[in-house]
């Protein structure tokens, strides 16, 4: 090789560093939105596991006694004092006993950690879980002690029992006498007897009551780790778990048992123990109507401003207009919605059709049906946006190809212009619902509670109550995360509804993108 012979140089572009800061700014978005998720899957998919739950020993202290905690240990951590030891966090439950759930126990005191089989989880339909052995189980003036080779046999078969006398009086209580509360207040409108309602209420109140009483007949009587007895109520029972017991297999189906429990109960204590089906339900069916109630608006919209409206200076504020609707902040449109759909048409409707009812509003408060409309409102922005894009991208000799065949100008938005923009008005509907679910802060004025006593659809006529108010998923986690009474003990339950809302998002939206990809194969063509 000569001397003067020279190697090519590497030409780099003038706006290649950007491009590599560009891929490094998305991945590590990526990695942030996978570890949120996989942080929130984690935290959550945790509450439904059954932890073993330990028996701490603690070291003498200065009377030469030793003491004794139990709880699942929920973490271990340094302690914020300079001293720096190391401490463990243990939820003891038995809250109606301590006065507490969570108690940190210093890892240098501790002198022996077990972990028994026959230490039970007891969960109670008030003051959280319970933690203890077994004493004895009174019903029927018989007295079981554990040491019976019986007693969980019978314990298992008392609870069960229980909890069907339970479902009964709820049956009774929200169902039976529910509907006669309703066929009470349509004969008090209407003027007429109310004596044969009255004597069929108090029958199943009466009913009820024995039910009651049936739930306080048993006992069970169980020692706290720290050594107190106490008793209680088979009708105060949930659940009877002894993890430490449990195997790999079987603590699976307790997994899978917790879950389903979850997701088909309703909230007890506060919102920080039982399930959230009526929030599912609720997010559900508001969205729902939601979806309904934007998509001819949007479509209608942008079908205009696209195909009919004349385009110049009016048209493009129009259009601006619209776009900066996207960017106002989402309680406006709750203020917005309560002074507009609650106030003024729920008001109006009071007075046109339940007057009898007045002063107690029906239409005039909120409710799930003003919710749908707000969120409705908020969204349309983006269905019009997506369809008018979906529009334009038809292309123009399709539409030449069918006025020329004789079409009218309608004919040809129906069935050539509308079926191959359909893919991207559904990608609208997707995002509108991806927002529209998540959203919290306008429900908090226009219809949703902390606890529904009903769903917003049931078997009691009229069977669809849109006056009524319903639970949200997103208002749920804000209750447990900020309104709640223990936010320790809340905070599973935040990670779980937080988990559950983001699978309700995505089902959701996957049963829109398969519509969305069906019609797009069935109008897929050459010209489109």
């Amino acid at each position: 090789m000569s001397a003067n012979h020279e190697l090519p140089r590497v030409v780099r572009t003038k706006g290649e560093p950007y491009v590599w800061m560009c891929s490094m700014g998305l991945a590590i978005g990526l990695l942030m939105v996978v570890g949120l998720l996989g942080l929130i899957v984690a935290q959550g998919v945790g509450v439904f596991w059954p932890d073993n739950v330990a028996q701490i020993t603690l070291k003498p202290g200065g009377d030469g006694a030793q003491s004794m905690v139990g709880g699942r240990i929920v973490k271990e951590q340094r302690n914020s004092d300079q001293s720096g030891a190391i401490e463990w966090q243990l939820f003891t439950g038995n809250r109606d006993a301590y006065g507490f759930s969570f108690k940190f126990v210093n890892a240098a005191d501790i002198a022996r950690v077990d972990y028994p089989r026959d230490l039970l989880v007891i969960e109670r339909m008030e003051y959280g879980d319970a933690i203890g052995y077994a004493v004895a189980l009174e019903a029927g003036g018989v007295t079981v002690e554990s040491s019976d080779p019986q007693f969980s046999a019978r314990l298992d078969a008392l609870v069960r029992e229980a909890d069907e006398r339970r479902g009964k009086i709820e049956r009774i209580e929200k169902g039976e006498i529910g509907a006669i509360s309703a066929a009470m207040e349509r004969a008090k409108r209407r003027g007429g007897s109310l004596d044969e309602l009255q004597a069929r209420y108090e029958v199943l109140a009466a009913s009820a009551g024995k039910l009651r009483e049936l739930q306080q007949a048993a006992t069970l009587r169980y020692r706290l780790v720290s050594g107190e007895e106490r008793s209680l109520p088979l009708g105060q029972i949930v659940d009877v778990q002894a993890p430490n017991a449990l195997g790999t297999f079987a603590k699976m189906g307790c997994f899978v048992h917790n879950a389903w429990t979850f997701l088909s109960d309703e909230p007890r204590e506060a919102n920080t123990e039982g399930g959230i089906f009526p929030a599912i339900f609720g997010t559900f069916v508001m969205t729902l109507l939601m979806s309904i109630a934007v998509m001819p608006f949007g479509i209608v919209a942008a079908i205009y401003l696209r195909e009919y409206a004349k385009q110049g200076l009016w048209v493009r504020a129009v259009r601006v207009a619209v776009n900066n609707l996207a960017g106002v902040p989402s309680i406006v449109f709750g203020v917005v919605g309560l002074g507009f759909f609650v106030y003024l048409v729920g008001g109006a409707v009071d007075e046109a059709l339940f007057k009898d009812s007045l002063p107690t509003p029906t239409f005039g408060t909120g409710g799930i049906f003003w919710a749908a409309l707000t969120l409705a409102l908020m969204t349309v922005p983006v269905i019009i946006v997506a369809t008018e894009e979906a529009l334009a991208a038809v292309p123009r000799g399709a539409r030449e190809a069918s006025l020329a065949c004789g079409a009218s100008k309608w004919q040809t938005i129906q069935r050539v212009v509308m079926p191959a923009s359909a893919s991207g008005i559904l990608t609208g509907l997707i995002l509108a619902m991806a927002r529209g679910a998540g959203e919290v802060a306008p429900l908090m004025l226009v219809g949703v509670v902390k606890l529904a006593p009903s769903l917003p659809i049931d078997g009691t006529f009229p069977f669809v109550h849109l006056d009524q108010k319903f639970m949200h998923l997103g208002f749920h986690i804000y209750d447990l995360g900020f309104q709640s009474p223990d936010s320790e003990a809340a905070k599973p339950m935040v990670f779980a509804t937080t988990l559950f809302l983001i699978l309700l998002v995505i089902v959701l939206n996957l049963s829109a993108i398969l519509i969305r990809e069906r019609l797009r194969r069935k109008y897929a063509t050459g010209a489109f």
